[in-house]
C-alpha cells in the first residue's frame, strides 16, 4: 500500500487544533456521505486512527496533534498510487483551511 505523510503547521494551540480535527473527521460522514462508509476513529490524548472506505476503497491512517503541527500518514489503496500526490495536495490544502 502506497504511505501518504502530511504536516501541517498551526498557531492554536494544541487543544484548539484537536478540537477542529475531531469536529471535522465527525462532520465527513454528513458532507460526504454518498461518498464515505464504515468511517471509525479513536483517539488517545492527541493521537488518533481513523479508518473509512471512500468510493469503496480503504483508507486508513493515525493523526498526531501537537501545539504546533498537525501530523497525519495514512495507507492508501494500491489503486489510488498514481493519485498519490494530489492526494496529499487536497488533504494539505484542506488541513491548513481547518486550522488557521
Amino acid at each position: 500500500m502506497p504511505k501518504m505523510s502530511v504536516t501541517v503547521p498551526h498557531q492554536l494551540g494544541q487543544a484548539e487544533a484537536l478540537t477542529r480535527v475531531q469536529t471535522m473527521i465527525g462532520g465527513l460522514k454528513r458532507q460526504y456521505g454518498d461518498q464515505i462508509s464504515d468511517l471509525h476513529e479513536q483517539w488517545t490524548g492527541p493521537n488518533g486512527e481513523f479508518s473509512l472506505k471512500a468510493m469503496g476503497f480503504h483508507v486508513s491512517g493515525r493523526l498526531a496533534v501537537s501545539e504546533t503541527a498537525l501530523q497525519m500518514d495514512g495507507d492508501l489503496p494500491l489503486m489510488a498510487a498514481p493519485f498519490k500526490g494530489q492526494i496529499e495536495q487536497m488533504v494539505r490544502h484542506e488541513a491548513e483551511r481547518l486550522l488557521t
